[in-house]
């Protein structure tokens, strides 16, 4: 599972170098798209099959459900890691995220974030400012 936060540098054809740490994670291929929150979800291929059997679940007659699959699957890229262990972010995907320079490179479950440097920031002070987890999840988690 990959874990930590990473802060990259861009270069000038919107190519990102993959932290070594997470190289493995998505050796096979990646799916790379729209997340929340203003961050880009990065996805090795065998997660993004089981994500594509959820979404292919939705049912057609829900508009919600409609609009969720429109905002996650349009802006879905494949791509690989290059012989410099690099992955290319297309430029609406950037524009999206408001990725211009850098990134901060972030494991999550079952897939990474790319993230703004100050939005990253903003969503952490975030989490135990306004928005902290409920009591009953962080007990949950006690081992």
């Amino acid at each position: 599972m990959p874990f930590g936060e990473y802060p990259y540098n861009l270069d000038d054809k919107g190519r990102l170098v993959m932290p070594p740490s997470f190289r493995e994670f998505v050796e096979d291929g990646l799916i790379l798209t729209r997340g929340m929150e203003g961050c880009l979800y990065l996805f090795p291929l065998s997660a993004w099959r089981r994500i594509e059997e959820q979404l292919e679940g939705l049912p057609i007659t829900d508009a919600p459900a409609r609009s969720f699959v429109r905002f996650f699957y349009s802006g879905a890229s494949k791509g690989r890691l290059d012989g410099q262990s690099r992955i290319s972010v297309p430029g609406p995907l950037r524009q999206f995220a408001a990725l211009d320079t850098q990134a901060v490179v972030v494991g999550a479950p079952g897939r990474l974030e790319l993230w703004n440097p100050e939005r990253w920031a903003e969503a952490i002070d975030q989490t135990f400012t306004e928005s902290a987890p409920p009591n009953e999840l962080l007990r949950s988690l006690v081992v």
